[in-house]
Order: C-alpha cells, then sequence, then structure tokens
C-alpha cells in the first residue's frame, strides 16, 4: 500500500497497512510521520496495551508514557472482523462522543485500523468495579452517552435484533462437515436452537419498555479508564457502539462483573450494588430533564427490566464467541466462552423473565 491520504467524513484516511507482527515498524513510521510530523523517529517509545480478544493495541510517544499529553494509539483491526462490524458506523460513534466530550479524539483511519488519542488513567480491574466512587461514576458516564440525541434523519432503531440475527447467519454459515468436534456447537445449542431461543426472547421482551439510546454495547472492565487524579470515567473503543436498548447495554455491562478469561458469576454484581449503580444512572439519566427526585419504584422497575435484558447479552457475546472461535487467529478459548454464556443463559432464564 502506498501512503497517500484522502478525507472519508471529514477524517483523516491513510492508505497504508499495518500487519499484525513484528514487521508492522514500516507502516507505524509512514502513519506517524503524516500524524506527528514533529516527531523524531529515533525518539519514538511504544507499549503494547493489549492484544485483546479482536484487536491488536500500541501506544507511541516521545516523553514519559505516564506524564505525556501526547501518546497516540493504534489499533490494528483483527482478522476477519469486518465480517460483523460496521466500521464506519465505529467512526461515526467515535466523533459523536468526541463531540460531547465523552471520548477521545479520532485522529484518523487506515486501511486496517484507526488512530487515536490516549486517555489517562487506569482500565478497571475487578476490585475497581466494585468501588462506590468508580462504579457511581460509571453510571453517570453511561448515562450522560445514553442522553445524547442521534444526528438529523429519523428515529433510531435499537440494532439487537438485527445484529443478533446476523450472528446467527454467520454462524450457521460456518457450519461444516469438516470442523473439527472443538468448534461444534452441542445439540442444545444449534443454529436452530439458538434461532428459537432469538426469536423467543424477542417477543417476550417485546412487551417490555426500554428507550432506545445511544449505547457503548460492550462496556468491559477494560474499556473504563478511570482517572483518579480527574475523579473521572471515560468508555473506549466503540467497535460495537449503536442506538440500542438502555437496559441491555446496563444489564451487559452487570454481566461483565463475571469476567472473560476466567467467566466466573459468583461474582456478579450484588443486587445492593446494582441497585446503588441505577440509583446513581438515573439521577443522572432524569438531570437532563429537570427531574431532581427519583423514587425506589422507578430503580426497582428499571432493575427488572435491565434483568430481562441481560438475558439478551448472553445470547448475543454467546453467538459472537462462536464466530471468534471459528475465525480468529487469537489464541483464546472462545468455544468455553460461548459455552458459559449459553449455559448462564438457560440457567436464569425463566427466572428473569417471570420477575
Amino acid at each position: 500500500m502506498g501512503d497517500t491520504t484522502g478525507e472519508t467524513s471529514g477524517l483523516l484516511h491513510l492508505n497504508i497497512h499495518i500487519k499484525e507482527d513484528e514487521d508492522s515498524h514500516n507502516g507505524v513510521v509512514k502513519l506517524l510521520r503524516i500524524i506527528r510530523p514533529q516527531w523524531r523517529i529515533e525518539d519514538i517509545k511504544k507499549k503494547v496495551f493489549t492484544e485483546g480478544t479482536t484487536n491488536q493495541l500500541t501506544g507511541f510517544y516521545t516523553g514519559c508514557l505516564r506524564s505525556s499529553d501526547d501518546v497516540v494509539l493504534v489499533r490494528v483491526y483483527g482478522h476477519m472482523t469486518d465480517l460483523y462490524l460496521d466500521r464506519r458506523k465505529e467512526k461515526e460513534i467515535f466523533q459523536i462522543l468526541y463531540e460531547h466530550r465523552c471520548g477521545p479524539k479520532l485522529y484518523c483511519s487506515f486501511e486496517n485500523g484507526i488512530c487515536y488519542e490516549f486517555l489517562q488513567g487506569m482500565a478497571l480491574d475487578d476490585k475497581l468495579l466494585r468501588q462506590p466512587v468508580v462504579y457511581r461514576l460509571t453510571a453517570e458516564e453511561m448515562a450522560k452517552i445514553h442522553i445524547i440525541k442521534p444526528r438529523d434523519g429519523p428515529p433510531p432503531q435499537a440494532f439487537l435484533w438485527t445484529k443478533m440475527a446476523h450472528f446467527l447467519q454467520l454462524v450457521q454459515d460456518s457450519e461444516n462437515d469438516e470442523m473439527p468436534s472443538s468448534l461444534r456447537l452441542p445439540e442444545t445449542t444449534s443454529v436452530e436452537a439458538l434461532r428459537n431461543e432469538m426469536h423467543d426472547l424477542k417477543r417476550r421482551l417485546g412487551h417490555i419498555y426500554s428507550p432506545t439510546v445511544l449505547c457503548h454495547n460492550d462496556l468491559s472492565p477494560a474499556n473504563i479508564i478511570y482517572n483518579d487524579t480527574k475523579g473521572t470515567v471515560k468508555f473506549i473503543d466503540y467497535e460495537y457502539g449503536d442506538f440500542n436498548y438502555q437496559a441491555f447495554d446496563i444489564g451487559n455491562f452487570f454481566n461483565e462483573y463475571a469476567g472473560v478469561s476466567n467467566i466466573d458469576y459468583s461474582r456478579y454484581p450484588s443486587v445492593e450494588l446494582q441497585m446503588d449503580w441505577l440509583t446513581a444512572y438515573i439521577r443522572r439519566y432524569e438531570s437532563c430533564s429537570g427531574t431532581d427526585t427519583i423514587s425506589e419504584n422507578d430503580v426497582k422497575n428499571l432493575y427488572i427490566t435491565v434483568c430481562k435484558f441481560n438475558l439478551a447479552s448472553h445470547l448475543f457475546w454467546g453467538l459472537w464467541a462462536v464466530i471468534q472461535a471459528r475465525h480468529s487467529a487469537i489464541n483464546f478459548d472462545f468455544m468455553r466462552y460461548a459455552n458459559a454464556r449459553f449455559k448462564r443463559y438457560f440457567e436464569i432464564k425463566e427466572e428473569y423473565l417471570g420477575m
């Protein structure tokens, strides 16, 4: 690829392809010469932040990482992720959130990734997730994003069922007789069984109101940056960002307490923590409409709605993990993760829908 530049929807686009290995140096140098022409190449340092479950993320800087105000993050998209991710939508959400001071600045896109601002702070861990000051800030930040109105155009539709149907189709398309047994779905969660579950859940959740708002849709602890000096929380990585059901975004976040590598639902937040989180959320969410007081009933009703939409999160990420298992080059047991999400779904389904 050459290094000619162009503009896409007001965003600088570089015709540069960066390899996902040690040979990526030349591509990154080309990119930084355009994004940061004042940097001397010999002064540039790097830090690999994550190889993630879908992407490779590396920071580049010239001073000290902790004190530098100018760290450029380069995210190289994972293999085959364009199968199920809308990169145009991701960049649009990036820019909307930056406009509302809810996210980092997007510097440019390139052939197989994006380049954006580094936010100083620490990604949440299990301990920080349970600290009231941190989880209340997280609740308020989510509410702040949910308040953002769509740009001009018709009212947006929630992306949940369309995206899940797409996932299901990709799972079906990847089924074949030569597939190793480790990548096969058990009979209880066959493609047909999962399709029936999706239709059943869509029908049953269709009777429950949850507003369609701008959602992150993938708010794992690794995507939440806490700056203890400023007392702020910001969200990063908007690959799944789109308009969706309010209760899905919240329920999905609560599910992330169980972890990813070693998924354990004993770590799921207590009812008390959820109620406190939801109280902080509603207070911030309702403040834009001038409402100062919230009732216990408001919190309880949202809690029940979140529990029900929590179920959709399990199906969604279970299907995603099956796709990853069959296409990703990353060393992670995606099928184990998929089966854990499906198992949890069936364990709590009737209890939650009966609330």
